[in-house]
C-alpha cells in the first residue's frame, strides 16, 4: 500500500464520551485506541497532516453534547494536539459525516493539494463510515484503518440486533466491496506511512 506524502489523517469523534458504556452497551476492538494513537504519532512525526473531528452533538441526553466533559477529546488524543509539523485542523459537526461540518473538510484538503485520506475513529459504522462513503464519493483516495476504528452492539427494525463485531465487519464489507474506501490494517498503514 502507498501513503501519500501529504496524506491526511482524519481522527473522528474520540471523545471522552464514548467511555460511558452505560450509554453506549457493549463495544469491539479493545486495541482500536492504541492504535489511533499509532497513527496519530506517525502522521506527526513524518510532517503529515491530522484532522481533528468532534461532534457536537445537538441530542440532550448525549454523552457528546456540547458544554458536557464526554464532548471532549480522550486524553491521549488531547496530549498530542498540535505536537506534529505537519499542520492540524479541527472539525466540529453535528451531523455523520466529517465532509459535513465546520470548516469545510474537502475545500481544506483540496487547497493543500491532499487527494488522500485515513480514516480512524468511532463509530465504525457510522461517523467513520459515512465520512469514508462521502470521501470516495468527493473523489479521495480513502483508506479505513479498520482495527483503529471501534463501534457498539446496536438494535434495529423488527427487533434485529447485531453485535459491535458483526455492525463492524459488515462496514468493512460494503465499504471496501463497494468501492468506498480500501479497509487496511493499522500495521499496514504504518509501515507504509514511517
Amino acid at each position: 500500500m502507498d501513503i501519500a506524502e501529504n496524506a491526511a489523517l482524519v481522527v473522528v469523534d474520540v471523545q471522552k464520551g464514548f467511555e460511558e458504556l452505560d450509554f453506549w452497551g457493549t463495544r469491539n476492538h479493545p486495541a482500536a485506541d492504541d492504535n489511533i494513537a499509532a497513527l496519530i504519532d506517525v502522521w506527526q512525526s513524518t510532517g503529515r497532516p491530522v484532522v481533528l473531528v468532534r461532534h457536537d452533538s445537538v441530542e440532550p441526553g448525549s454523552p457528546l453534547r456540547a458544554g458536557y466533559e464526554g464532548n471532549g477529546f480522550k486524553e491521549y488524543v488531547e496530549r498530542r494536539r498540535g505536537k506534529g509539523g505537519g499542520g492540524e485542523l479541527l472539525v466540529t459537526k453535528t451531523v455523520n459525516s466529517a465532509f459535513l461540518g465546520t470548516p469545510d473538510l474537502a475545500a481544506w484538503l483540496r487547497e493543500r493539494g491532499i487527494g488522500q485520506v485515513v480514516l480512524a475513529g468511532i463509530q465504525t459504522n457510522m461517523c467513520v463510515e459515512t465520512t469514508a462513503r462521502m470521501g470516495g464519493n468527493l473523489g479521495f483516495d480513502v483508506l479505513v484503518a479498520f482495527d483503529a476504528t471501534y463501534t457498539f452492539d446496536l438494535e434495529g427494525p423488527f427487533g434485529w440486533r447485531q453485535s459491535a463485531d458483526e455492525l463492524a465487519r459488515a462496514s468493512a464489507v460494503s465499504l471496501h466491496g463497494g468501492g468506498f474506501a480500501r479497509v487496511v490494517t493499522t500495521g499496514g498503514v504504518v509501515a507504509a506511512a514511517e
